[in-house]
């Protein structure tokens, strides 16, 4: 089954459907850093443009359309500008292009943000959008810790599928058995740190096992940035000086209203995860490769990406509704960590 990716980037998303069994055809994503990254990981061209540009009969005809579209905008940390921004309205190039290819499916990614009180008349006009368009819809605020992924991440997922399918997409219910750090990265040597003004070693015994250098804001170090062995890591941002402490260090000190201090004695356990292990958190393999110049690149292709194994979970899931339809058998084996289990429509 045929499918294309937009604001693909490194293609967390792509992954976790191609490793349920979705075939990747086209991908388009305007941002120069990521290209390398996904045309070796992934195995083929990617589009350049905006979205904006591309034409419906340029899009090959697939049974579904993925994709995270740029977040910052309904994002409850930044501007919350929402559609008012450049990169809030190219959801609704997204949906355009729903609109005029028809996919059976559809899939968007975005952040808490979106339906907060401020944005969710707008995302509730998508959703109409959608419907008008042809599909029912389903959406529902997800945490990455559910399908395996060693990391409390919270992000809105929208699934349409078209009316003629005569279903609605139930989201998986997934484990509380979550993954921890040790689990996820505890077998890792010491990381290297990047090289001057933040560029990367080149090739590494481990690939991406590098580290940002530079201070920490007052802003970062407002909060506690430690989570133990034992937990699940904060969120990876898409910006390498927001990267999350290492385990190994203990928790920062707390002194005051939004100021906290690392250890005394400890000072030099403090460090930034690496580009590995923050891939690896996101559940990215060890074989997939991130390609940059600056290390500051990969923190971004890795934080923008959606989780492999979240979207793997519900790639298999509409997978399955797909040959349940077609009066095919299937089974769903979501997580490392769940049994596999027939799945029901």
């Amino acid at each position: 089954m045929k499918i294309v990716s937009f604001f693909s980037g490194a293609g967390g998303l792509d992954l976790g459907f191609t490793n349920a069994g979705f075939k990747l055809v086209y991908a388009n994503d305007n941002w120069k850093g990521c290209w390398e990254t996904f045309e070796k990981n992934h195995g083929i061209k990617i589009d350049k443009r905006s979205i904006a540009e591309i034409k419906p009969e340029e899009i090959p005809d697939v049974v579904g359309f993925v994709g995270g579209p740029p977040c910052q905008s309904w994002s409850l940390a930044g501007a919350m500008k929402g559609i008012k921004d450049p990169r809030g309205k190219v959801f609704w190039d997204y949906v355009n292009l729903i609109e005029k290819k028809q996919p059976l499916f559809f899939l968007a990614e975005n952040v808490p943000g979106i339906l907060s009180p401020k944005h969710k008349p707008e995302f509730m006009k998508l959703i109409k959008r959608f419907w008008d368009a042809g599909y029912i819809v389903s959406f529902k605020l997800l945490d990455a810790r559910d399908y395996g992924v060693p990391q409390e991440r919270k992000r809105v997922i929208v699934v349409g599928y078209h009316k003629k399918l005569g279903m609605r997409f139930e989201f998986p219910k997934g484990t509380k058995q979550w993954v921890t750090l040790r689990e996820a990265i505890g077998d890792l040597p010491e990381a290297k740190p990047a090289s001057e003004k933040n560029k990367t070693n080149g090739n590494l015994k481990i690939p991406n096992h590098e580290y940002m250098n530079g201070g920490f804001s007052t802003i970062y170090m407002s909060r506690n940035r430690v989570r133990s062995w034992n937990e699940q890591s904060f969120t990876i941002q898409a910006g390498g000086r927001h990267a999350p402490i290492h385990p190994q260090a203990p928790k920062m000190k707390f002194i005051e209203q939004n100021k906290r201090e690392f250890v005394k004695g400890k000072e030099h356990l403090y460090r930034r995860l690496s580009v590995r292990e923050c891939a690896r958190i996101q559940t990215f393999p060890d074989d997939f490769i991130f390609y940059y110049d600056s290390v500051a690149d990969g923190y971004k292709m890795i934080g923008n990406a959606v989780p492999v194994k979240m979207a793997e979970a519900l790639a298999e899931k509409i997978m399955c509704d797909l040959k349940l339809k077609k009066g095919e058998k299937c089974q769903i084996n979501s997580t490392k960590k769940q049994e596999a289990k027939l799945c029901l429509a």
